[in-house]
């Protein structure tokens, strides 16, 4: 599996704090079948066009040196669009994952649909794609509008542990999924205990194998390729809990039979 969006650049956000922490965290990611990272620290819009900030640099320093052994670490940025991009960040694609046409961006949560629509158009006209992430927690996120985005050209991150949340999100996320509306899933931890290893457990329980494949491994690959994504086949994921209540009611009406 590969996760194309974490906060695991030490010390330059609201993610890891230290080496040693960001370390912890790859090693559990490989534990659980996580062979690469895209490193995506928070930036600006307002300020992409002027490259990857000195303190990224530095951190990334540190880092490179103490990955696990086996595990790829990739570069990249989740990019607020706060306003326009400059056209540099297009021309160097040096905070585009991996240097490749694909972008991570992200909205305010109270985004209008709108403006949404306004900034997508606004990338996709430097000749980027952008990589919506987790949309599933915008309010004004539904499966039409996630349609129109996709039909833009944009493409759809969910969040991992958020499928598995059986909170306004968690719906949100998993109605996307059930209309076939995600491209990639990714785990956007920020030094916890966030990953792919549960949501890839659930799939492959329920069924979901094929999608799994795609959502979690050669979807994002391609992207960090810089090749084109498979479409994903509309999938319905239960909660875990759930799945489980509904087995222990079935298993109890079979022995009362």
């Amino acid at each position: 599996m590969l996760d194309l969006h974490c906060h695991l650049l030490p010390a330059v956000d609201d993610g890891s704090r230290s080496v040693s922490q960001s370390v912890t965290v790859l090693l559990a990611f490989k534990s659980q079948g996580v062979t690469g990272v895209c490193l995506t620290p928070h930036l600006l819009a307002s300020e992409a066009g002027a490259g990857v900030p000195e303190v990224q640099q530095a951190a990334f320093k540190k880092l490179a040196p103490a990955v696990p052994e086996g595990m790829r670490l990739m570069r990249g940025a989740e990019v607020m669009l706060d306003r326009p991009m400059d056209p540099a960040v297009a021309r160097d694609r040096v905070v585009t994952l991996n240097g490749s046409r694909y972008i991570l961006v992200e909205f305010s949560r109270l985004v209008a649909p709108t403006t949404m629509v306004d900034a997508l158009a606004l990338v996709l006209e430097l000749g980027l794609v952008p990589v919506v992430a987790h949309p599933e927690r915008y309010s004004c996120c539904e499966p039409s509008r996630a349609r129109r985005w996709q039909e833009m050209g944009a493409l759809l991150q969910l969040d991992g542990p958020t499928l598995l949340m059986p909170r306004t999100r968690g719906h949100r996320a998993r109605e996307l999924l059930s209309h076939g509306l995600c491209d990639i899933i990714a785990a956007d931890n920020h030094g916890d205990d966030r990953s792919l290893g549960p949501v890839a457990e659930a799939f492959h329980e329920q069924g979901g194998s094929e999608q799994a494949e795609l959502l979690l491994s050669a979807n994002p690959e391609a992207l960090v390729a810089d090749r084109k994504p498979e479409e994903v086949a509309p999938f319905e994921l239960r909660l875990p809990l759930v799945d489980r209540m509904r087995k222990l009611f079935k298993h109890n009406t079979e022995e009362r039979g």
